[in-house]
């Protein structure tokens, strides 16, 4: 199979960065970039996907949010061009600005009524395609220098031609906070799991007893990462999922069921993500981007010089 095309989930108003989500859309918050250039969170998520072969992006968003994110986007192109003139990199950007305006689609989440709810907002988008599927409060970073991770999972698979969702093992005092799951691994196929059972953000009780997964470290589990691809059955799973429950809508239920159902794999994707939502996750983000990139000498100084200003001062209390 070919993904082409790629959702973006961004309808949420953000509660935990208030008072800035109060005015803005969380996914219109700037960071600078591994290019070194600022970007809003949701162009860096998209270009993360028109670099693994997405063309076109649906973004499910809160109802009247759509026109904001062109709005934004078409002042922050005409503002690069007006300001930097004919400046290589600004052109540059400014292009790349143009394009994602072309090749992005909304979806509105009228009511919230769950992140599975929201997914299935943008199912007239897909078309009965496979989709490659991303939040937008997470930010991606991979470990191999000429694959992203986007790129990874889609390869993974268009080789199987089934569902795959990344996962990263993740240490178990945080696995409340994800989707956990276990499987099978498969064999001759590094880091790849034939998924057998999903439960949403789990206690570790029920974690020791269901979900544990033969081959990683003591204490760890396969936790989600942010990022699926989805064969088209996906949705037909959620429809009749919405149709028995009108209130909150999960998506783990659905992914459940279609472990049962179909092939679908796990894949322990190389790279990291960060949750912008949660505390210090923007500045998290801020600094594995700043390491990760062209800036990556400039970071590391700015954090030895912090660590010194912030030891210096405790000495000083000490005394």
């Amino acid at each position: 199979m070919r993904v082409k095309k790629a959702v973006i989930t961004a309808a949420a108003r953000g509660e935990r960065l208030y008072p800035v989500a109060d005015t803005i859309q969380k996914a219109m918050l700037p960071v600078i970039d591994t290019d070194g250039i600022h970007k809003p969170v949701i162009q860096i998520i998209a270009e993360e996907a028109f670099a693994s072969g997405i063309e076109e992006i649906c973004v499910v968003c809160a109802p009247g949010d759509g026109e904001r994110y062109i709005n934004a986007f078409t002042s922050l192109r005409d503002n690069l061009i007006r300001s930097f003139k004919s400046v290589d990199w600004a052109k540059a950007e400014a292009d790349k600005i143009d394009y994602l305006i072309r090749q992005i689609y909304f979806a509105e989440q009228r009511e919230p009524l769950g992140y599975g709810h929201a997914v299935y907002c943008a199912r007239d988008f897909v078309n009965n395609e496979p989709v490659l599927l991303m939040l937008g409060d997470y930010l991606y970073v991979s470990n191999l220098a000429q694959k992203r991770c986007a790129a990874q999972l889609i390869e993974l698979a268009t080789q199987e031609n089934c569902s795959v969702s990344a996962v990263n093992p993740t240490i178990e005092h945080q696995i409340g906070r994800y989707g956990t799951l276990t499987g099978k691994h498969i064999q001759n196929a590094p880091g790849v799991y034939q998924i057998n059972k999903i439960l949403e953000k789990p206690s570790l009780s029920v974690a020791e007893q269901e979900l544990q997964t033969p081959g990683l470290r003591v204490g760890y589990y396969l936790c989600f990462f942010g990022m699926h691809v989805f064969t088209p059955q996906v949705f037909e799973i959620l429809e009749k999922h919405i149709a028995q429950e009108s209130t909150n809508i999960l998506l783990t239920p659905t992914l459940q069921e279609l472990a049962e159902t179909e092939k679908y794999l796990a894949l322990e994707v190389k790279g990291n993500r960060y949750d912008l939502s949660k505390r210090h996750g923007l500045l998290q983000a801020q600094i594995a981007l700043g390491l990760a990139g062209e800036a990556h000498d400039e970071t590391l100084s700015a954090m030895v010089e912090l660590l010194a200003e912030a030891n210096m001062r405790t000495s000083l209390m000490v005394n």
